[in-house]
């Protein structure tokens, strides 16, 4: 393993190590969130402009280190800045945290993965190419699959930078504003589980897989 790779590696366990070793996961609960919305909300108006940038800041850091947190900070989105400036916020501090943890996945652990696995992964690279936007709008869409696994796995294959960033954030934006609008009526809610009814996520999945669908059907159309 390169230089780099190795510094890169012990920047992100170090970085992990803080984050459970001071135990900052208990800030991002839903009963700190609503226990310190006033205060949060105060100092926000008071020194917005900083506000944002901490925010976005963290929520970047939170999702491109790939830690527990970025549910409850979508919720803190809509709480503080509210149903619009919160989705433009949110959209694009996990789209860029997403990327860069796509990167690093990317950086760190693509080439021993080819190395082993060399004639498995051309046959996924070569998947990738053709429908990897399309796969990758699904994935985004369905709760049911973990943002960081999607980010990480995918930065394993050959798939475009600007194609991961673009896609994630488009495929990402309906689930965004639903917690960031959740996030608006935060006394509201009691647990996490209830923001999403089985209704809503099977209406996301219908959703992600209908343009691999018509994509599919297109292909199967004879031609003249």
């Amino acid at each position: 393993m390169s230089n780099s790779r190795i510094q890169l590696l012990l920047i992100i366990a170090v970085a992990i190590g803080c984050f459970f070793i001071f135990d900052l996961q208990h800030f991002f609960t839903l009963e700190a969130l609503k226990s310190q919305q006033q205060t949060i909300s105060a100092y926000c108006h008071k020194h917005p402009f900083f506000s944002t940038i901490l925010y976005a800041f963290i929520y970047i850091a939170i999702t491109g280190l790939s830690l527990p947190g970025a549910t409850i900070l979508t919720l803190a989105g809509g709480a503080i800045f509210g149903l619009l400036w919160g989705t433009l916020i949110v959209s694009f501090a996990s789209t860029t945290g997403a990327t860069l943890a796509f990167l690093a996945a990317r950086h760190l652990f693509r080439d021993a993965v080819h190395n082993k696995f060399k004639d498995r992964l051309e046959t996924i690279d070569a998947g990738i190419a053709r429908d990897g936007a399309y796969y990758l709008f699904t994935l985004r869409l369905i709760p049911l699959f973990p943002f960081f696994v999607i980010n990480l796995v995918m930065g394993l294959t050959m798939l475009k930078t600007l194609t991961f960033f673009w896609v994630s954030q488009v495929g990402m934006l309906a689930g965004t504003l639903v917690y960031v609008n959740a996030g608006t009526q935060l006394a509201k809610i009691e647990s996490l589980s209830g923001i999403l009814s089985p209704a809503l996520v099977g209406s996301f999945a219908l959703l992600g897989i209908f343009p691999l669908i018509a994509k599919k059907f297109v292909e199967y159309l004879p031609r003249d």
